[in-house]
């Protein structure tokens, strides 16, 4: 399941690249212009791929924290209980002061190739926090036999506030650099922001008319002013739809920035990280380009509605169905799971059976 899930995050820029080059396909100019030897389809998987490309090599490194959790090296409850300390430390500063927190939590480095997991676990239903300690692994992501601590358990905060907190409840923090959370206090609730820096400016359908704009400018200048209107539309068009596929997960995007300053909240449909979207996204999108090089610059063998209804619509229709059935059977077949009587005080562990119920249960709901 760990190796699904980093090869979906692979597959998640290829998605959105596809996703632009299928877009540019679209027009008939751009589809001859293809046939004659241009990459005029790539510019648009180039938009398509850079709303990400500025939040994770340029804003990120820009976010300034106000504390960073350092687990040290030592495995085990002592360091699941001083995490989850600090962590809800935090938190309290936050609602107390009525100030903006923001937290860093580091990974667990060992080696070259070896990092130690563990779980962050935040229940807004709750209103607790859990972090355990987990197994070593390499930076494949793959278990080193053996490696879990012997008292490995869940060390749990009850908070003393409600929280409010959209994304994902578990938080798997292994290999490279560890996840970032905003504080900020709303009424008597306090929300929790996961990585505040990511799909803000950068996710917006202003930015994209603007970056298109720019493109089509520079492409103007290079190529004559045919080219601006080609260049700029396949690469805003790009751009737009990585912001517009974004919006289905549960971050949101600040979808009129500079006019919005906050996200707008995603539908929630998926995850980022969802292994299905995104290997049907690229089908789909491969599949629209075969149909648009057909009808717009080939034989035009392909009878478009049928084609559209068995290789784009048929693979999610049946997707779809699948997961709700599996849904359906996992709700059936799972009873409620909570931290149990250790959330009712300010601190507590569980035993090791029941963290590893738990940790199965939550594996399960997070993948």
């Amino acid at each position: 399941m760990r190796n699904l899930q980093l090869l979906s995050y692979d597959m998640k820029g290829i998605a959105h690249f596809l996703t632009g080059v299928a877009l540019a396909t679209c027009f008939p100019e751009v589809v001859a212009l293809a046939r004659a030897g241009s990459l005029l389809p790539v510019l648009g998987g180039v938009g398509g791929l850079l709303p990400d490309l500025l939040d994770f090599r340029f804003v990120r490194f820009w976010t300034r924290y106000d504390v960073e959790i350092d687990p040290g090296t030592e495995g085990g409850n002592a360091a699941a209980e001083a995490i989850v300390a600090q962590f809800v430390q935090t938190m309290d500063d936050a609602y107390e002061s009525r100030e903006l927190r923001r937290v860093v939590v580091h990974t667990v480095r060992l080696g070259a190739d070896l990092w130690r997991r563990y779980a962050l676990r935040i229940d807004p239903d709750q209103s607790t926090v859990a972090v355990r300690i987990g197994p070593v692994v390499d930076t494949g992501q793959q278990r080193v036999p053996g490696s879990e601590p012997p008292d490995a358990a869940w060390a749990v905060r009850k908070l003393a506030f409600p929280v409010v907190h959209a994304y994902r409840r578990i938080y798997h923090i292994d290999i490279f650099t560890g996840p970032s959370f905003k504080f900020v206090r709303e009424g008597d609730r306090l929300a929790i922001s996961f990585l505040d820096w990511h799909h803000r400016w950068t996710h917006s359908l202003p930015v994209a008319l603007a970056v298109g704009l720019c493109a089509g400018l520079f492409c103007g200048v290079t190529w004559g002013l045919p080219a601006v209107w080609l260049c700029g539309g396949v690469t805003a068009l790009g751009f737009a739809a990585h912001v517009l596929e974004d919006q289905l997960g549960h971050m949101g995007c600040n979808l009129f920035w500079p006019v919005t300053r906050a996200r707008t909240p995603g539908l929630g449909l998926l995850h980022a990280a969802d292994a299905w979207p995104n290997f049907l996204t690229v089908w789909s999108s491969l599949s629209v380009i075969l149909l648009n090089l057909d009808r717009l610059g080939g034989p035009g063998l392909l009878p478009v509605g049928p084609y559209l209804a068995l290789a784009v619509a048929g693979p999610w229709a049946v997707a779809l169905a699948v997961r709700l059935w599996r849904r359906g059977r996992s709700a059936s077949t799972m009873a409620p799971v909570g931290v149990g009587p250790s959330a009712d005080v300010v601190g507590g562990t569980r035993t090791l059976a029941e963290s590893e119920r738990l940790a199965e249960v939550l594996d399960r709901d997070a993948a």
